[in-house]
C-alpha cells in the first residue's frame, strides 16, 4: 500500500529545505514528504497525483508566495483533496489573514514562523491533525478505476471485459460517487466521454474499446511464431485444458480468445460439482489457475483477438484474424463454445446492457442490492446466478416454462434454492414484454396455463435460456448439425456427403471434424455434455489425437 503524503509549499528556498528536513526526520517512516516552491506548480502536481490515486493527508503552505497566496492555494487544493488537513505558515504580520482563512477555507491550523524547536511547536500540532485524518481515512482501491453510468451498455461491456480477464477494478457510478466526479473534474473529461478507465500511472482512456484496454493492460494480441503445432480457438474450459496439455507435451501451442478467458464457466459464481474441489470454486478462480498453468508451461495466449476465417493450404491451416493478420498451424482445435439465445420479448434489445444482461451476474450484483431481480432460465448457470444474487437482492425470481427446476438443473442446486428464503421460482411462466425509458424499469410476465399477464417492477433481468454454438464464422465446408454444432468422429458417417469430403484411408479420430486436423472440443461439439469436467476432458483428449495426426501427416 502506498504511503500517504505530506505536501509542503514555500517559495523561500531556505524555509522549504528546513521544513522538508523536519518533516522527513519525524514522519518519514509513515509518510512521503513532497515539497514545492510555487503554488501554481503545486496545483498541477496535485492533479497528476489525483489521477495516480495518490493520497495527501496534510498540506502545509506558506501564506506569502508570488502568483498565488497560501490561502488561495489551500482553497483550490481542497477541491482536489477535500479530506486532507490544511495548515498555513504565517509571519506575525499575517495573523489576521490566517484567522480569516480559518472560516474561508476551513483551515485546520496556522503556524507562526519560525517553528523552532519543532518538538514543541511543530510536531504536536501536526500529530493531532494526522491522528484526526487517520480516524476517518479509508484507503482507496489501488488499481484501475472505471467511471461511467450504471445503465450504460458500454460501461457494462467494459466491466465484463475487465472481470473476464481477471483484472481487478473499482466501479464508480458518476451519478452516485463523489470520487467519480472528482476524477472527471481533475482530468477534464466530459460526461459524453464516459466510460473512462483510470490507471495507476495517472493515464486514462475514454470510451475505450477492448483492443486499447488490452494494449494498456499488457495483454498480447499478436502471435510471436510463424507456425504453430496447434492453435486453439476459444479459451473456455475445453480450450484452456487443451492449452495446458498441448504446452506440457512439447507442442508449440497458441490459444486465441476474442474477448475473455473462461467462457460461460468463467462467469459462474460457484462451481460445486468439479472434481477435487469439495467446497467448490468460482469460475474466475478456475480460469485464473488454468491461464497461469498454461502460460507457465509455454502456451501463448492472444486476447482480444478474433478468428474470422480458416483457409486450407496443403497440410496447413491458415487462420484469418479480424485485424487482417494471419496465423499458420498444423492443427486446430475449435473450442469456441456457445452463447445464450436472445429472449423473445418486446423491447428486449432496447435495454440490453442497461438492466437486461445475458449470462454473468457478478459484475452487476451490487447494483441489485435491496431490489427485486429476475432470472429467466432453469439450467445450472441460472441456478448458480440465483444463489449468488440472493446475497445482494431483496428477492430473486426464477422464471421457467417447465413445471419445476428438477428437469434441467443439478439436484444440489435445486436443493440449495429450495432452502434459500428469498429465491422464488415462477414455474410455467414467461416474459412477454419489458418496459422503461433509458433503462429497464419493469416487465410483463405471462402464466402459460391461464394466459394471465401481470406487470412487475424491476431494474435487473438476467437471461440464461437455450444455447447456440459460435460457429457462424466458419466458412469452411465443415459438417455441422441442423443447430450449428460441429459433428466429429464416427457421427460423421451419418451424413451422406461425408464420404465425398473425407479422402483419407483412416477414419476420423474421436474429436476430429470432417476436415482432417481440425478438431472440436467442449460445448461447440455436437453431443457434448455441457459440463465443465467434460469440456476439460475433451480439451485434453484432443491433444492426444493431435499428436497422432501430426505423426501420421
Amino acid at each position: 500500500m502506498k504511503k500517504p503524503m505530506i505536501f509542503a509549499i514555500d517559495d523561500d528556498h531556505a524555509v522549504i529545505r528546513a521544513i522538508e528536513r523536519d518533516l522527513r526526520k519525524y514522519y518519514g517512516k509513515e509518510y512521503r514528504v513532497m515539497t514545492a516552491q510555487s503554488g501554481e506548480e503545486s496545483l498541477e502536481s496535485l492533479s497528476k497525483l489525483k489521477l495516480k490515486n495518490e493520497v495527501v493527508a496534510l498540506f502545509v503552505s506558506d501564506q506569502r508566495m508570488p502568483g498565488i497566496s497560501g490561502v488561495d492555494f489551500l482553497v483550490r487544493a481542497k477541491d482536489i483533496y477535500p479530506e486532507a488537513k490544511r495548515v498555513l505558515l504565517t509571519a506575525y504580520s499575517d495573523t489576521d489573514s490566517a484567522i480569516k482563512a480559518i472560516n474561508e477555507v476551513q483551515l485546520d491550523y496556522y503556524l507562526m514562523k519560525p517553528w523552532d524547536p519543532p518538538q514543541e511547536k511543530l510536531y504536536p500540532v501536526l500529530n493531532d491533525l494526522l491522528d484526526e485524518w487517520h480516524a476517518s481515512y479509508k484507503p482507496d482501491f489501488d488499481g484501475i478505476r472505471l467511471v461511467g453510468y450504471q445503465w450504460s451498455p458500454h460501461s457494462h461491456a467494459i466491466k465484463e471485459y475487465l472481470a473476464g480477464n481477471l483484472v481487478p477494478y473499482l466501479w464508480l457510478d458518476v451519478e452516485l460517487h463523489d470520487k467519480a466526479r472528482e476524477l472527471i473534474g481533475v482530468s477534464g473529461i466530459e460526461n459524453k466521454d464516459l466510460p473512462a478507465a483510470f490507471f495507476e500511472d495517472g493515464s486514462y482512456l475514454t470510451n475505450p474499446d477492448f483492443t486499447s484496454l488490452a494494449r494498456k493492460l499488457g495483454l498480447r494480441s499478436e502471435a510471436s511464431q510463424e507456425i504453430y503445432d496447434v492453435v486453439i480457438i476459444g479459451a473456455g474450459p475445453a480450450g484452456l485444458a487443451a492449452a495446458v496439455y498441448g504446452a506440457s507435451e512439447g507442442l508449440k501451442t497458441l490459444l486465441v480468445e476474442k474477448k475473455a478467458p473462461g467462457g460461460q464457466a468463467g462467469t459462474s459464481s460457484m462451481i460445486e460439482n468439479y472434481l477435487g474441489f469439495p467446497s467448490g470454486l468460482s469460475g474466475a478462480e478456475l480460469t485464473r489457475r488454468a491461464i497461469t498453468q498454461a502460460t507457465r508451461l509455454g502456451a501463448e495466449f492472444l486476447t482480444p483477438q478474433e478468428v474470422v476465417d480458416i483457409q486450407l493450404k496443403d497440410m496447413y491451416k491458415i487462420l484469418k484474424l479480424s485485424d487482417g493478420k494471419e496465423i499458420n498451424a498444423l492443427s486446430l482445435i475449435i473450442a469456441s463454445g456457445v452463447d445464450y439465445r436472445r429472449l423473445d420479448a418486446e423491447r428486449v434489445n432496447d435495454f440490453t446492457g442497461a438492466g437486461i444482461y445475458y449470462g454473468s451476474s457478478r459484475t452487476e450484483a451490487h447494483a441489485c442490492k435491496g431490489r427485486d431481480v429476475y432470472i429467466v432460465g432453469g439450467g445450472n448457470s441460472a441456478g448458480q446466478s440465483a444463489m449468488y444474487l440472493s446475497k445482494f437482492a431483496k428477492r430473486v425470481f426464477i422464471i421457467i416454462r417447465s413445471e419445476s427446476l428438477s428437469s434441467s438443473m443439478s439436484q444440489y442446486l435445486v436443493e440449495q434454492i429450495s432452502r434459500t428464503e428469498n429465491i422464488i421460482v415462477l414455474s410455467k411462466s414467461r416474459v412477454v414484454e419489458v418496459m422503461g425509458e433509458r433503462r429497464l424499469e419493469g416487465m410483463v410476465i405471462e402464466e402459460l396455463d391461464t394466459g394471465e399477464r401481470r406487470a412487475v417492477e424491476t431494474q435487473s433481468l438476467f437471461i440464461f435460456i437455450g444455447m447456440r454454438p459460435f460457429t457462424d464464422w466458419i466458412k469452411l465446408d465443415l459438417i455441422k448439425n441442423d443447430k450449428g454444432y460441429i459433428e466429429t468422429g464416427r457421427d460423421l458417417f451419418n451424413y451422406e456427403n461425408f464420404k465425398s469430403i473425407w479422402k483419407l484411408e483412416r477414419t476420423p479420430y474421436l474429436l476430429e471434424s470432417s476436415i482432417p486436423g481440425i478438431f472440436a472440443a467442449g460445448d461447440v461439439r455436437s453431443g457434448a455434455m455441457n459440463r465443465v469436467a467434460s469440456a476439460v476432458g475433451e480439451g485434453s483428449m484432443a491433444i492426444k489425437f493431435i499428436h497422432e495426426y501430426i505423426n501420421r501427416s
